[in-house]
């Protein structure tokens, strides 16, 4: 049997996924992504090192080979016997970088991106080269995270370290090395720098010469599904790889949990509920106008073929969190005392709340605003409170407010992109809760999908490597290989007409509170 290897490198975790040709999870392991403060004189610094990540997906991959192989013995002769691993590829993170020199060593720790040292290179690029220039190139907004500021700090900061630097690599790139010697990146990665020209996908000759950032420090980039290389002695002996294992690229987290959900073709828009809800959009082009500029929106390429992808995003799952923390100790103590979880009791009395809360609506805006309104000194509010609003209401206020939120995203990516949403497919931990993703069906009006899919980013990662090595034709093939379908929410088209009539008050409530909001945070 055929086996292909997804390895994710997240904010949290470092995963190792051993998948079967139809998508299933045959093996897996995992160690924590640890984040280390390299200097108490700067305690927003944060860095990732490189020893732990590799010692960490060296261990993950360890165990999970030989969970597969004492699972099916002949496994260990992946390769070439009967059963056997035939690719590998790496997912996870978008902007994080380390120098290297030309013989493979790491010279100073991956900048983490929760790390705010970069905030004067930011403020510089901005100045020198703007919020629209970037985009019009790039299709990226200007992040205090991105990799280019990176290195504009290192060059002025540690110029030393990074003259021995033969090249920059991020962090998918640097597994990718560790593995099988080759410096290079993909589209999807290369992306996260800033230099990347979405029309030509080769880095852009006008970014680097007003960086002044050295072309040549950076990893050339080529379409993900290209094989890179084979597992050398030294990696397969640290892993459990075979020697000569093909190691394919991979490509940015979010764009590789697309594959297995079809969103690689345009018309399929996928929302990734978590703490944020990423929706994201195939799309034949690329996109570069300033009306889609000024919505926050980010055009990358996509880890599909000849592929663009267009993402609008905003926080929403952490507000649930907030409610249930401050407001939810009653339904904490009843489910420790009846059993069952918190969640289901808030969700319960959500439910029992009638469409539209009794009049109170939320404005989903506790930290700022991102797309496609973007302002991040908006803020949170409740509106429509009166005496017969009850807790329940409240509950039900939220989820509404975020099921405006992502209709309010879907309009945003039809305006600016000319999109029209097909099927809505979601994944992430989000879909875990059935009313919240009812309601999102209802306000939409267009039936959402949450697919049976393990893992999606580890898994996206390994028909990356099936594309590669020729298992799959291409991103159809594997889709058709690995498609789990799965729960269905239709929605009500009675509250969606009715949802449609609020959502004209919902629209107003930002500018509506804008000044206000902004008063309130100078008293703060």
């Amino acid at each position: 049997m055929d086996y292909l290897v997804g390895i994710d490198l997240g904010s949290t975790s470092l995963k190792a996924v051993i998948y079967d040709l139809k998508g299933n999870a045959v093996a897996k392991a995992s160690r924590p992504t640890e984040r280390f403060n390299p200097d108490p004189a700067h305690p927003d610094w944060a860095i990732w090192k490189p020893e732990q990540i590799w010692g960490g997906v060296c261990e993950a991959l360890k165990e999970a080979i030989s969970k597969l192989d004492s699972s099916s013995p002949g496994a260990r002769h992946a390769g070439r016997g009967t059963h056997a691993i035939r690719g590998v590829a790496v997912t996870g993170m978008g902007m994080d970088g380390v120098p290297m020199t030309k013989e493979g060593k790491w010279l100073y720790p991956f900048i983490s991106w929760h790390c705010a040292r970069t905030k004067p290179q930011h403020e510089w690029w901005l100045n020198n080269i703007g919020a629209e220039k970037q985009f019009s190139i790039s299709g990226n907004p200007v992040w205090a995270i991105n990799s280019a500021l990176r290195i504009l700090w290192m060059r002025e900061n540690e110029p030393d370290i990074l003259k021995k630097a033969h090249k920059w690599l991020l962090i998918e790139d640097f597994v990718n090395f560790m593995l099988c010697g080759e410096f290079a990146t993909d589209y999807s990665m290369a992306s996260n720098t800033l230099l990347l020209d979405q029309r030509t996908r080769t880095y852009s000759d006008e970014l680097l010469e007003i960086s002044g950032i050295d072309r040549n420090l950076l990893a050339g980039p080529r379409p993900s599904g290209t094989i890179l290389g084979e597992v050398h002695a030294k990696a397969a002996k640290a892993t459990g790889l075979p020697k000569g294992t093909p190691v394919v690229l991979g490509g940015h987290d979010f764009l590789c949990g697309a594959l297995p959900a079809g969103a690689f073709k345009p018309g399929v828009v996928l929302s990734v509920l978590g703490t944020w809800d990423i929706v994201v959009a195939a799309i034949p082009e690329p996109v570069l106008t300033m009306e889609v500029c000024k919505m926050g929106t980010w055009v990358d390429s996509h880890v599909a073929r000849d592929m663009w992808a267009v993402m609008g995003s905003a926080v929403a799952a952490e507000m649930l969190e907030w409610f249930r923390d401050q407001f939810g100790s009653d339904e904490k103590r009843r489910a420790e005392a009846e059993g069952g979880v918190d969640w289901d009791y808030l969700m319960a009395a959500a439910a029992a709340s009638p469409p539209g809360a009794h009049g109170a609506m939320f404005l989903p805006h506790m930290s700022g605003s991102s797309f496609p309104i973007v302002d991040p000194n908006s803020s949170g509010a409740f509106v429509g409170l009166r005496n017969i609003v009850t807790k329940g209401d409240m509950v039900r206020a939220v989820v509404e407010g975020l099921s405006y939120q992502f209709l309010q995203i879907l309009k945003g990516l039809e305006s600016g992109f000319g999109l029209k949403a097909e099927s809505l497919v979601a994944v992430g931990g989000g879909t875990k809760n059935r009313f919240a993703m009812q309601n999102k069906a209802d306000m939409a009006g267009k039936p959402i999908e949450t697919p049976e899919i393990e893992e999606a980013t580890p898994l996206g990662a390994a028909i990356l490597a099936g594309i590669g090595v020729g298992l799959y034709r291409d991103e159809q093939d594997a889709f058709g290989h690995v498609a789990r379908p799965g729960r269905v929410y239709e929605p009500d088209p009675a509250l969606t007409a009715r949802y449609a009539e609020w959502y004209g008050t919902f629209e107003r409530l930002y500018p509506a509170l804008k000044e206000v909001h902004g008063r309130l945070r100078g008293q703060g």
